[in-house]
């Protein structure tokens, strides 16, 4: 293990991809959206998007996605552990786009 290695932050794959919270309704990401902007203004403003799962007619079975755009200098292990933390306390999880 390097010095500069942290076990407990996620590694970045591609610093300049879009972030997804995928979170169980519709309040859960208007509160993720409202925690990350007060908490990070310099990620700008996310978007709320519903996801219908495949497949599935019923509006219940939907998942919310919080969709970040990447930072001008790109995602760092620090910020990622940011949305995993994020989404973790809002019964959701992180993925790239």
């Amino acid at each position: 293990m390097t010095e500069n290695h942290t076990p407990d932050l996620p590694d970045v794959d591609d610093p300049f991809v879009r972030q997804l919270l995928v979170l169980p309704d519709r309040d859960a990401a208007d509160e993720a959206a409202e925690e990350l902007g007060a908490a990070h203004p310099d990620l700008g403003e996310p978007e709320i998007v519903r996801d219908a799962l495949a497949g599935e007619d019923d509006a219940e079975d939907a998942q919310w996605l919080v969709v970040l755009d990447p930072p001008t200098n790109g995602w760092t292990p620090a910020l990622l552990h940011v949305l995993d933390t994020l989404a973790t306390s809002h019964d959701g999880w992180r993925e790239e786009a």
